[in-house]
């Protein structure tokens, strides 16, 4: 009776293990797979910050914007590109730096919806 029993455990011991290190293996390439596609973000973002001269914070704080919210960001452009132009005293380097700020974020935001749409069509299937 005793062998019997220590068998049964043993199984369910076997069993459970087996159990676990399949879901430890899923986890593990599901952990990969995010951080390539941070990493994938992250280099487009980097890319961004090269070719305009400019990183994502900086832009954010030239805007004075907190999120990347469309509508919040032209509201502000609109508003710094008005103020600093040079007809009513303000610095066409401020101007430019508005303007360089905008494009910068708008590049974020394309990079952006560019990472949502796949995992959309991953959900849809």
């Amino acid at each position: 009776m005793a062998k019997y029993l220590a068998q049964i455990i043993v199984m369910g011991a076997q069993v459970v293990g087996r159990a676990f290190a399949r879901a430890l293996q899923q986890e593990y390439a599901a952990s990969q797979a995010a951080a390539k596609a941070r990493s994938r973000a992250g280099q487009q973002s980097a890319a961004a910050s090269s070719i305009t001269g400019m990183s994502l914070q900086e832009a954010q704080q030239i805007l004075n914007v907190s999120t990347l919210s469309p509508e919040e960001i032209q509201k502000s452009y609109e508003h710094l590109f008005k103020v600093n132009d040079k007809s009513v005293g303000g610095s066409l380097y401020l101007q430019s730096k508005v303007v360089r700020a905008k494009e910068r974020l708008d590049e974020e935001l394309s990079i952006q919806s560019q990472d949502t749409q796949p995992s959309e069509k991953n959900t849809e299937t």
